[in-house]
Formats: structure tokens, sequence, C-alpha cells
């Protein structure tokens, strides 16, 4: 087999493939053998007619076209691989010769990987949140803990955040009353946000002995008609927090004073912090640098990572035995609901792609063949394979490129970290030796943080690493990514 490479315009080039009729008919063999499996030839077993016969009962240009059809994908994969070609979509094929006898010819005509400008890249600046704990948020965080320990105590005043207050609740629909929204004596925190969004606004500033009735949007988007409310407010208590002491502390902690237990707090907030602020780094960053990228992207790389993600998707929920009828009927969407979902992200994974490939190739980043040898050998002896023989391997599938690809883009994401300019939220410099966890850590975050009541930042920090793996995704065609997912995830 011979074969040329052309490039043509709009990110296109054209394979011109040469297959000589030796090397071909090899082809219309397997053809045939493939033939006589799927027919009955009288005295003979399945899969046993020789081919002369089968050319004489159904005809000669029956093997040929399924030779074409069969080994024309193998000939294209072999001439991509041949010239190192990035392609992105399928290929336009047309045979130019050959279909009826002789050396069989044909163009595959295709659309490559794009190179893009990430003009400015070298001076990003992303904004992070502090990975120092504030006074304030440390003492948040007590106020928190203290919260726990509160006790109610009736008062003779309206209502108020984080008041408690009794109620008698009323909740009809045209008339009718609707389960879980009708009750007596129910204890509601002011402030909460439970039952329905518009309560608190009505509840705020009650006394007891209030009536208060109003209408709220149902929670069901398909039931037409308000919901009508009408609460009586019979009792307001006021949480009174226990006193800041070291007599607290040393009965609701394993600490003695509160002095030491803030410095525990500072210390477990502060390694929350820094973990939440290096995930930040990436995954702005990436953001930043998506956002420098003008060029047009070609569609089938965004078409290609979208069903990537829904794969993805599908993969995990087959993986926690859901089905996926189940799921989309479950989550209000359709097939073509998800794919709009994930468009916006993927067309951002595509742009972070093809800005660090870019930065990757300006700055010196992509490896040479001593450093992929290298990566090669490390992959290896993870697998207990030979380097050789995965070498060989690699480059028979034509992953070589890929791979290298992979190295000088994660070399890029390296250095734009080491590069951006970081502020914090005031717009102040952050110092990168506080993003940094002290030596005497192990595994950077204690693992009974959570111990402290740190409930809302656990899930800021899980936001954030979601949403570096829907930014910083590698390939749009070939790429794992995927975190934004509205499954839960372990990524």
């Amino acid at each position: 087999m011979k074969s040329t490479l052309e490039t043509l315009e709009d990110n296109r080039v054209k394979l011109s493939v040469e297959v000589d009729e030796t090397e071909f008919d090899s082809a219309v063999d397997a053809a045939f053998k493939r033939i006589a499996k799927e027919v009955r030839i009288p005295g003979f077993r399945p899969g046993k007619a020789p081919r002369r016969l089968l050319e004489a009962q159904f005809g000669h240009q029956v093997g040929r076209e399924e030779a074409l059809r069969e080994a024309m994908p193998e000939y294209y994969s072999q001439a991509v691989v041949e010239h190192d070609v990035d392609v992105i979509a399928p290929p336009e094929i047309e045979i130019t010769s050959g279909q009826e006898g002789g050396t069989v010819q044909f163009d595959a005509v295709v659309e490559v990987r794009p190179s893009v400008n990430a003009g400015g890249y070298d001076g990003l600046r992303i904004e992070i949140p502090s990975p120092v704990p504030s006074d304030d948020e440390i003492d948040e965080q007590l106020t928190s803990m203290r919260r726990q320990y509160s006790e109610l105590t009736p008062v003779e005043r309206a209502a108020d955040d984080g008041d408690h207050i009794t109620i008698d609740i009323s909740g009809t629909h045209d008339g009718e009353e609707v389960p879980g929204l009708t009750t007596t004596d129910y204890d509601y925190e002011v402030g909460s946000g439970a039952v329905v969004a518009e309560i608190d606004e009505h509840l705020r500033g009650a006394s007891a002995g209030d009536d208060v009735e109003f209408e709220a949007a149902h929670p069901d988007p398909e039931e037409e008609g308000a919901l009508q409310f009408s609460i009586t407010v019979k009792e307001v208590k006021e949480a009174v927090l226990p006193e800041l002491d070291d007599a607290w502390a040393s009965e609701t902690s394993e600490f003695d004073t509160v002095d030491e237990l803030r410095t525990d707090l500072v210390t477990r907030m502060g390694s929350m912090k820094i973990a939440q602020s290096q995930m930040a780094v990436q995954q702005q960053t990436a953001e930043a640098l998506a956002g420098l990228v003008v060029d047009e992207i070609p569609e089938a790389m965004i078409e290609n990572e979208v069903n990537h993600r829904i794969q993805d998707l599908v993969g995990r929920l087959q993986q926690q035995g859901m089905d996926v009828s189940a799921y989309l009927e479950a989550t209000g969407n359709t097939a073509e609901s998800l794919a709009a979902e994930f468009r916006e992200p993927a067309e951002q994974a595509v742009k972070v792609d093809l800005a660090l490939r870019s930065v990757a190739e300006l700055q010196g980043l992509t490896p040479d063949d001593d450093k992929l040898a290298e990566q090669i050998a490390e992959m290896a002896g993870q697998t207990g394979q030979n380097p050789d023989e995965l070498m060989a391997r690699l480059a028979e599938v034509g992953q070589l490129s890929s791979l290298r690809a992979d190295l000088g883009k994660q070399a890029a994401m390296e250095w734009l970290t080491e590069n951006v300019e970081l502020i914090d939220h005031n717009g102040d410099p952050v110092d990168r030796a506080t993003l940094e966890f002290p030596v005497d850590e192990v595994d950077g975050v204690s693992g009974d943080s959570a111990d402290s009541g740190e409930s809302e930042d656990s899930a800021d920090s899980g936001d954030s690493a979601d949403s570096e793996d829907s930014a910083d995704s590698s390939d749009s065609d070939d790429s794992a990514d995927s975190p934004d997912e509205p499954v839960s995830e372990e990524e």
C-alpha cells in the first residue's frame, strides 16, 4: 500500500491511497471466506466452500465489493498512522479506481485538529479564594459549632432569621389540601428556606398570635396555579448559644481550652482552604486560557466532546445500576436536552485542549523522543510490560503522537499555573508560599476536617474539583473528562 498527503483549506487534508492488485486480492480472499460462512453450499460445511466455487456461483464482483467495504477502513487507518494525521471527524472517501478490478485507489478527505492563537497566555491573571482562613471565618465556624448546642428560649418579639417559631400551617391547591403541607405545632427555623421559597419573607417579622396568608409558586412545574398558605404563628423562640469559654470547649471537643480549639480549626480550615485554592488555580487558569481562544472551533470537536461526556455519564450510571431511560425521566431530561446541557462545557474543554497545545509548542514544552521514551518506560514498569514492545504497539495504532501531545499539555498547564498572576477576591496578590501544605502534614487535608462542621467549605471544594475536571478536559475526541456531570462523582 502506498499513500500521499495533501493539505487542503479549512483544516482538511487529503490522503490518496493506492493498493496494488496482489495486496488487495488478499482482502478479496478474506471476503470470500466470510461469505462462505454465511451461505449454504451443498456438499460443504459452513465456511468450507472454496473461493473458486463461490465466484462461479455468485460472481467475482461480490467478493470484491465485500473486500472494498471491509478493507477500506483499514487501509485508511494505515495511511492516517503513516502520515501522523490528527483527525477529528470521519473521512469522506471516494474510490477513484479499482472497483471492477486491478489496482485500488481512493482519496480520503478528513478534517484535522487546528492550531489556535492563545495570545496573552503569558500574562494571565486569575482570582482564587485566599488559602489562609480569616479571623471572621474562624469565628463563624466557632459560632456554627456553638449553634449545635444552643437552647431555644421563648421571646416576646417579632421573628428574625435564626429564630424558631411554632406554627400551624395549611397549604392548599385549588381548594384541596396538599399532602405534607398541612400540620400543627410545626417547628420552623426562619431563614432556612424550607417548605417553599416565599415562606421566609412572610414569617420574618411575624409575632406570636399573627395569622399570615400568602401564595407561592407550585414546586411542580407541570401543575397550574399557585399554592395558598394559611399560617398561624403560635410562639417565637430564639436560639441562645452557649458561652464561648474553656468549659464549653472541654465539654464539646477534645480540647481543654478555646485557644486550643481555635488553633486546631485554623490548621484544619487552613488545609481545606489550601486544597480549594490549589484546585481553583487549575480551574481558573483553564477558564482564563479558554477565554483567550477567539478562533472558530470545529463543530466536529465539540460534538465529539459532547458524545464523550454522554458516554461517560452512561457508563457511570450503569456502574451504579441505573437505567439511562429512568435517569432521564427522573431528571426531566431527554437525550437532546442532555446534549444541549453538555455543549457549553464541551466547547470550553475543546478550547482548553487547543490552547494548551499552542502553549506547549510556543514554550517548547512538547517532549522529545527521549522524554517520550522515558514516559513509556514508566508506563511499562507500572504494568509489567516491555518498554520496546509497548512503544511498538503504541506506534502501530498511532497513539505516540497522542501521548506526546498529552505530555505537552500537562507540561503547559504546569507552566501556566506556575507563572499565572494570583489575586484574592479583594484584588490583593496571593503569596504562592501560602498554597503549600505544611511540611508536617502527610496527605494534605486532615481526614477528620469534617468534624469541625465545615460542611459549606467541603461542598465548595467538591464544586471546584468538578469544575476543574470540566474545564481541563483533554482531547475533544479522546479525552477522559469530564467533569461536571449530573451524577454524584468520585472523580
